[in-house]
């Protein structure tokens, strides 16, 4: 089995997303100690955002000789996330949304032909069957019984996003009001490590 590990927070060791998706990925690894791990930062090693060129070459226009090792690190992106059973992304919430970093990364993965197809009934995902397990951060509350909820653009999209390729049932651990004060910090990092130790093992 293999599991893919993405973090995409720029706090480094201050990470709290970073803090839960190695917890996460330490529960899956004690229960399959036979588990293959692939790591990619995506603050140490990132991707280019996509120009024109990029969306030229996908479409079969002749690409730059420049651009040929950007193409290369987006084709390795996506097999991993083909080759993976087990996906673990650590998502912090920048200014109400995703970190580019991640962005760019997505946009690596929503590929026509590989992780989506379009019928006769619409865009069908070919990337089902994979386990996807988000940790998220956040620095305030954002329920949809709280008045900031339309301001969540996090686990919304990530939820469309994944839905979209087929993977119906992503997974999602909370470390909610991390700015709120230290009290909070505390009570939200415990309460994500807990729900990381409780997960299921497959």
């Amino acid at each position: 089995m293999k599991l893919l590990h993405i973090d995409s927070s720029v706090l480094g060791p201050h990470s709290v997303s970073r803090q839960v998706s190695a917890a996460i990925v330490d529960r899956l690894r004690q229960a399959t100690p036979s588990l293959e791990i692939v790591y990619r930062d995506l603050t140490q090693t990132p991707l280019a955002h996509l120009s024109g060129s990029h969306l030229a070459a996908a479409q079969g226009a002749p690409a730059a000789a420049e651009l040929g090792p950007d193409l290369a690190a987006s084709a390795a992106a996506l097999d991993e996330f083909l080759a993976a059973d087990v996906v673990v992304i650590g998502a912090p919430m920048y200014n109400f949304t995703i970190p580019s970093q991640l962005k760019a990364w997505i946009d690596r993965i929503l590929v026509a032909g590989k992780t989506f197809s379009y019928g006769a009934n619409g865009p069908q995902g070919l990337a089902g069957g994979k386990r996807v397990i988000v940790a998220i951060s956040r620095g305030g509350h954002y329920g949809a019984d709280m008045p900031t909820a339309a301001g969540e653009h996090l686990e919304t999209y990530l939820r469309w996003v994944f839905g979209f390729i087929g993977i119906t049932n992503p997974e999602f651990i909370f470390a909610d009001g991390i700015q709120l004060g230290p009290e909070h910090r505390e009570k939200a990092i415990a309460g994500a490590l807990q729900s990381a130790t409780n997960l299921r093992a497959a």
